[in-house]
């Protein structure tokens, strides 16, 4: 059975014992491009990686299920070398401690994307990054674009173009990265990781 065939099962919830860690060929791989029109099989997938990332957000259901929080998952961290990405990123609550208007400012699962412009702009986050397929901490600031235009498909195979900023830009730079091999550890500069270079926006 392949790894997609298992995740897709109606009884199966993704956890950590799926997602592969750094070593395994698969995440140095180039993923293909999904085929349209979109199979039944890389849309349940791609609901699946939505549901693990909600879970992992939820402090009962993680606690539950051994779940590290997280906010992006490629297929290729399934070991499913695939063009689909899962983001989503929950609002902050008001000083007051209530919840936001809006739950999440980005929850979108997204087939084939690709960044097709960006801002001279370099970024950064300034706790640095973390992966779920990373099992280690590596400190330093991984430089990305401040801004990007992503172009993507949707579950219903319509294309949509999104401009993020930000921390949302941060997020689907990293999982993109995971479609085209590339960890976000390739992104810090090994001689002097904290190196701010003249205009980087280093975000909190």
């Amino acid at each position: 059975m392949s790894p997609q065939e298992k995740i897709i099962k109606a009884s199966h919830l993704i956890d950590m014992s799926d997602i592969i860690r750094e070593g395994n060929p698969t995440l140095r791989a180039v993923a293909k491009d999904v085929e349209l029109p979109l199979s039944d099989e890389d849309i349940i997938l791609g609901e699946k990686m939505m549901q693990f990332l909600k879970n992992s957000q939820d402090p009962a259901m993680a606690e539950k299920m051994g779940l590290r929080g997280g906010v992006g998952l490629a297929a290729p961290q399934l070991d499913i070398s695939k063009r689909i990405i899962a983001v989503l990123v929950p609002n902050p609550e008001d000083e007051e401690g209530n919840p936001p208007a809006q739950p999440y400012s980005l929850q979108e699962i997204m087939y084939n994307p690709r960044i097709v412009s960006h801002s001279v702009q370099d970024a950064a986050l300034a706790d640095g990054e973390g992966c779920l397929s990373v099992d280690r901490e590596v400190p330093g600031y991984v430089v990305r674009h401040s801004r990007v235009t992503v172009e993507y498909l949707d579950k219903d195979g319509n294309k949509q173009k999104v401009k993020l900023r930000g921390y949302n830009s941060m997020v689907v730079q990293h999982e993109i990265d995971h479609t085209n091999g590339i960890m976000f550890y390739d992104r810090i500069n090994e001689n002097n990781p904290f190196e701010i270079k003249e205009g980087m926006l280093i975000i909190q």
